[in-house]
Formats: C-alpha cells, sequence, structure tokens
C-alpha cells in the first residue's frame, strides 16, 4: 500500500509536474468570467515560479547536503566479500525492446559496479532491482544487468540476481535474505550519491551494515552552490531529483523503515 501511494502521490507532488499544473489550473480559472484577473495572475505567478526554480541553483542547495553526507570511497586494502548494486540505472524496457542495454542519467552505478568487479575479483556482485510499477509489473532491471555482465566477461558465478524489489526497502530486505551476510564480511553499496543516506539508513534497519560507495554525482561540489543553470529544464530536472529524495528520507523514517531521518557515516547500527 505504501508503494503505491507513495508513486501516485509523487506523480502530482513533482516539482515539475505540480507547477505545470498549477499554471494550467491558473489559465483554467482565467476563462472564467468572474476570476479571469485572478487566474491570470497566478498563472503568471506561477510561470515566473516556474523559470526561477529552473535557472537559479535552488536545487543544488538541496542535493549538496545528500550528496556530502558520505565521502568518497577509499580503497584500505581491507577484503571486499561483494558489492550490491541497486538498480536505478537502466531503462529496462527500452532494453529489453532493443536488445541492448539502455542506461539513463545515473549509469555510473553501472559502470563503477563493473570497474569494482574487476578490482576485486573474488566478491560477489549482487544486482537488486525488480521491475513493479503503479500500473502493473514491468520488466525487472536485475537480469537485464546481468546479462551485460556476462557479455563482458564478470564471471557469471559471481552474479547474483534479485529482481524481486520495486523499492530501496525492498532492495535492502531481499538483499539480506539473498546473501545472509556474515559477521565480519564487508559488502561495498553503490547508489547515487544523493541516494546514499536513505540506501545505508535502509540496509542498516534490515540488518545489514555495508560500506557506502556512491557515485553519480549530480553537483561539483560548494562551489556549485551559487552557479544557475543554462536551461530551464536542467534545473528543474534536478529539483525533482533532490525533492523526491528529501521526501524519501521523511517518509521512510516516519514509517519506521529507517531509524534516523538523516543517516550519516557516525550513526550507529540498528
Amino acid at each position: 500500500m505504501f508503494y503505491y501511494a507513495s508513486k501516485i502521490g509523487w506523480f502530482f507532488a513533482t516539482p515539475s509536474n505540480l507547477l505545470v499544473s498549477l499554471i494550467l489550473l491558473g489559465l483554467l480559472v482565467a476563462l472564467t468570467q468572474r476570476w479571469r484577473r485572478l487566474g491570470i495572475g497566478f498563472a503568471l505567478a506561477m510561470t515566473m515560479a516556474t523559470l526561477a526554480l529552473g535557472l537559479l541553483p535552488v536545487a543544488n542547495y538541496l542535493l549538496l547536503p545528500l550528496e556530502r553526507r558520505f565521502p568518497a570511497f577509499q580503497d584500505d586494502g581491507q577484503p571486499v566479500t561483494g558489492v550490491i548494486l541497486l538498480g536505478g540505472s537502466v531503462d529496462s524496457s527500452e532494453s529489453a525492446a532493443l536488445g541492448q542495454l539502455v542506461a539513463n542519467e545515473s549509469a555510473e552505478r553501472v559502470m563503477d559496479t563493473l570497474l569494482l568487479a574487476a578490482r576485486y575479483p573474488q566478491a560477489r556482485i549482487l544486482i537488486s532491482g525488480g521491475g513493479g510499477n503503479v500500473f502493473g509489473e514491468g520488466i525487472a532491471e536485475a537480469p537485464i544487468i546481468a546479462a551485460y555482465f556476462k557479455d563482458v566477461k564478470v564471471e557469471p558465478s559471481r552474479i547474483l540476481v534479485e529482481d524481486r524489489s520495486r523499492t530501496t526497502f525492498e532492495n535492502a530486505i531481499f538483499s539480506r535474505e539473498m546473501v545472509e551476510p556474515k559477521p565480519g564480511e564487508r559488502w561495498l553499496l553503490v547508489t547515487s550519491a544523493w541516494h546514499m543516506p536513505r540506501a545505508v539508513g535502509v540496509f542498516r534497519k534490515a540488518g545489514f551494515e555495508v560500506t557506502p560507495y556512491p557515485v553519480d554525482y549530480r553537483t561539483g561540489g560548494p562551489s556549485e552552490a551559487f552557479k544557475p543553470f543554462a536551461f530551464v529544464s536542467d534545473g528543474l530536472r534536478r529539483l525533482d531529483v533532490a525533492t523526491k529524495e528529501w521526501a524519501g528520507l521523511i517518509g521512510y523514517h516516519y514509517t519506521g523503515r529507517t531509524s534516523e531521518l538523516f543517516p550519516g557515516p557516525s550513526s550507529p547500527a540498528d
């Protein structure tokens, strides 16, 4: 129930969708004789808000705390038992239709996992990502990525496929069930830097301690805090990502999926 409610609610609450909807609402109100001036004024105000949020670095302010919450991974020479790749980097429908892997803007998740597979040749590679959606069962992402890994010569016996999960919460639960991590094992968690706080919080709650390996940074660091966007679409896209992740952190915390509102590297294990 939480899954469907969150997906439907977010569709309408996504900043880019919401702003366009409010502009259309203002124009509809403007069609009435009584509220014409109010409707036009509201539509103009929402248009200006759209331009401001798309061009000004508001999204960067929201993303920077997320991306800087966990430091970049530094190889300390300790053995690595396995690598967990969270889904969200591949368009499974297009990949299935074209017969080849079609990556999206989070492609670094796949690229860096391949790098880790080569760096730690004894480590297992767990790919976690199902294909559920609001309107029915979609095509699972994990098997598509697994097939690609095999094509680029990753040993098939190393690859584990978890294709049931639809959310980060399910990623953690099903991954733990699959590998049954033992004390002393070290599992690297590969996901986008802005998604890492929520992902780590969920894995901790599930009793699966992981070592963060953040990738897919959308900002270049604090220096971008004052840098405006060249295109409205770029700013709005980044704003959508940031607000969704903050909403996810709040929602996961207050539904008991994480023990902390903003998990960090110094947080205690659950």
